[in-house]
């Protein structure tokens, strides 16, 4: 469902919409096989559980790594490690444990969120260096935000090429 239309606080539409998102990336991958999860139908080649595990190690890169500087391990997991490599897949992702991870993961997104000013700058020592100027807790937000619509709409393509599904 989508969020309400009457909020008005920047922070709670950020949360809304995140959580919204999430879950429409759930929804878009339910009823899809195995083999339509970890194959491609698009000449870049992605499949969508590439594209899940992606959005897994996207949002925890801008959050925890980023504005938080908390130490993760492999921020750059879905790329083989390399930042703007392919995507890529590990033997033992599966559609279970990366939803998993996404629903984790949007759990610590909202408590940083609940306890930080959106005009707050990320933490250096993390993503961000000691000459970096980090942005601010309300432009990672929105960067979160595009990533997930963008990505939703390229899940939308693949997911009808696989079996013809459209719509939310």
């Amino acid at each position: 469902m989508l969020p309400d239309d009457q909020l008005g606080d920047t922070r709670e539409l950020h949360v809304a919409w995140l959580e919204y998102y999430r879950q429409t990336v759930e929804r878009k991958l339910e009823g899809l096989s195995d083999a339509e999860l970890r194959s491609s139908r698009l000449p870049s080649g992605w499949s969508p559980l590439e594209l899940l595990k992606h959005l897994v190690f996207m949002e925890r890169r801008w959050l925890r790594w980023g504005y938080t500087a908390e130490p993760v391990d492999r921020p750059w997991g879905d790329s083989g490690g390399v930042d703007d490599a392919p995507w890529q897949l590990d033997a033992e992702d599966t559609l279970a444990g990366l939803l998993d991870q996404l629903r984790s993961g949007g759990q610590r997104t909202q408590e940083i969120v609940a306890g930080a000013e959106l005009t707050s700058r990320g933490a250096v020592g993390g993503r961000f260096g000691a000459d970096d100027e980090p942005p601010t807790l309300n432009w990672i937000l929105f960067h979160v935000l595009q990533e997930y619509a963008r990505h939703i709409g390229q899940l939308d393509i693949a997911r009808e090429l696989a079996d013809g599904v459209t719509g939310e």
